[in-house]
């Protein structure tokens, strides 16, 4: 999945924030492919705007030092998109036209894109001086840098990473936005302006609309003296756009080969524990397989003595258990006579002893053994 950053600046800009973040579209750029970040530049604001970018889910960089350049510089320098793409906190530009835009940038494999706000369609959107001025500085730039834009001064762009590390962009105000344009058409990368829907303005106007002019007409004629000498040095030989792809194709390259690195190291991993459970399971199933057997061997032991029992004292109990029945169908009944009852007991018991009285005797006989041991107290 690709990475996107979002980086706004914001100078009290909490009254429009909510409209602003709820017009990115997240659910969109996450179904075309695209994690999103977005980061809201806190430019030194006396009102709650770091406090509802945060509350609404947007990353806060504070940039104490105001300046529309200022912001921007500490905005990418937080940024860990691989794309980045602009727009200011005041409901002017269309966040929800991101989705389009990355996809033509893609398909026109461009690394900068701006955007044209100046078509006869927004006309409602901004003031008649304003247009004016746009035009003009745009037509000097494009006479100075001769790169055909014809909105310079337009605040919504959306480029690469390594175009940001190879230019050189130098204002702190509200020149920064021409300047980051002519850098990036002289550097020599593919370069693409479009049209957009530019929107009225929400909340409080911060554009100073002289001195910001003023300002933005020294700063292009510094940027093209700067540019000039630049060009006529040796190291301009081979153009910065080469060598901010080769330094970006190198660090993918290390990357991908870091990504990599670390997918073996997570199969051996894997590996290894696959194999651990594989062993614990022979383990187990070793274990069980004894236990087992052990089980047969003493369920198999019990079984034994159990039929030893039987044949030892199985006849004897079998025995007792018949005449215990063979008593108990008789009954009293068979002896009508209590006399006669008295008189077989009487006898009954002069044989039990008689019986004791023998049992010495025959004990002492050599070899000769009993199935009934003697009993303690008789021996």
């Amino acid at each position: 999945m690709r990475s996107l950053s979002i980086v706004i600046p914001a100078l009290n800009e909490a009254e429009n924030l909510p409209t602003v973040m709820a017009s990115v579209p997240r659910r969109e750029l996450a179904e075309a492919g695209w994690e999103v970040e977005v980061i809201v530049v806190d430019n030194a604001s006396t009102d709650d705007t770091a406090a509802v970018a945060r509350s609404l889910g947007a990353i806060v960089v504070s940039q104490p030092m105001r300046g529309y350049g200022n912001a921007y510089q500490a905005g990418f320098d937080a940024a860990a998109g691989d794309v980045i793409a602009t727009g200011d906190a005041d409901c002017t530009y269309p966040f929800d036209a991101l989705p389009h835009l990355l996809h033509i940038m893609d398909a026109r494999q461009a690394e900068f894109m701006t955007t044209n706000r100046l078509g006869v369609e927004n006309r409602q959107a901004m003031k008649p001086s304003h247009t004016v001025a746009n035009h003009a500085l745009s037509a000097l730039s494009r006479a100075l840098f001769r790169n055909g834009l014809r909105d310079s001064q337009s605040g919504m762009w959306i480029f690469q990473r390594h175009v940001w590390a190879a230019i050189d962009v130098r204002s702190p105000g509200m020149a920064f936005s021409q300047e980051i344009k002519n850098a990036a058409t002289r550097a020599g990368f593919r370069c693409l302006e479009v049209p957009i829907e530019y929107r009225v303005r929400g909340g409080e106007v911060k554009l100073n609309a002289l001195p910001d002019g003023v300002a933005n007409l020294r700063q292009l004629f510094e940027h093209k003296i700067r540019d000039n000498r630049f060009r006529n040095t040796p190291a301009r030989m081979v153009p910065l756009a080469e060598m901010a792809r080769a330094n970006a194709a190198a660090e993918r390259a290390a990357e991908a080969a870091e990504r990599a690195v670390a997918a073996v190291e997570q199969l051996a991993v894997v590996e290894a524990l696959v194999a651990a459970e594989q062993l614990n399971g022979k383990t187990e199933q070793q274990l069980n397989g004894k236990t087992t057997s052990v089980s047969k061997r003493e369920g198999a032991t019990a079984s034994e003595l159990d039929e030893s029992d039987e044949s030892d004292g199985g006849p004897a109990a079998g025995q007792s258990s018949v005449d215990e029945a063979e008593f108990g169908s008789s009954g009293v009944e068979d002896f009508d006579d209590s006399e006669a009852l008295q008189s077989e007991l009487d006898a009954s018991a002069m044989d039990e002893f008689e019986a004791k009285a023998m049992l010495p005797s025959l004990a002492s006989l050599p070899g000769q053994r009993h199935s009934d041991e003697v009993p303690l107290e008789l021996a």
